[in-house]
């Protein structure tokens, strides 16, 4: 059975942002994308637009001093929705984590629309962040 497209383009996505091509996430993202960034850290929130979105992400890397990152496990898609199960992970003041997420992403047009994280361990993400 072949890959849905809007699975390739999840993965897509997450090599680009594993090698900070932003032109492959400026197409992947929707101008208007919702980003819901789950817990209790400084992060914490809703960012809205691609504006916003790349402002948050930003402000992780300068957090975790650029080591932040997102090992794709599996993409799943159909037209609408797609899950992406990855690891996480990164260090600050020389602590480490790593965690499973299961990140949910509403696809529009083969853009992402919206999207959602959960985590195994919120709690050590959160303190990490701070």
């Amino acid at each position: 059975m072949a890959e849905h497209p809007n699975a390739a383009r999840i993965r897509d996505g997450y090599a680009a942002f594993r090698k900070g091509d932003i032109a492959v996430l400026n197409d992947l993202f929707a101008d208007d994308i919702v980003w819901h960034q789950a817990g209790r850290s400084q992060l914490a929130g809703d960012y809205r637009g691609r504006d916003a979105v790349y402002e948050f992400l930003g402000k992780l890397m300068e957090i975790t001093h650029g080591t932040f990152q997102v090992d794709l496990e599996a993409a799943f898609a159909n037209d609408e929705l797609g899950v992406a199960l990855v690891i996480a992970s990164s260090s600050v003041n020389g602590e480490s984590l790593a965690v499973r997420e299961a990140h949910i992403i509403r696809m529009r047009d083969g853009k992402v629309a919206e999207f959602w994280y959960t985590s195994t361990d919120q709690y050590a993400f959160d303190e990490m962040i701070g």
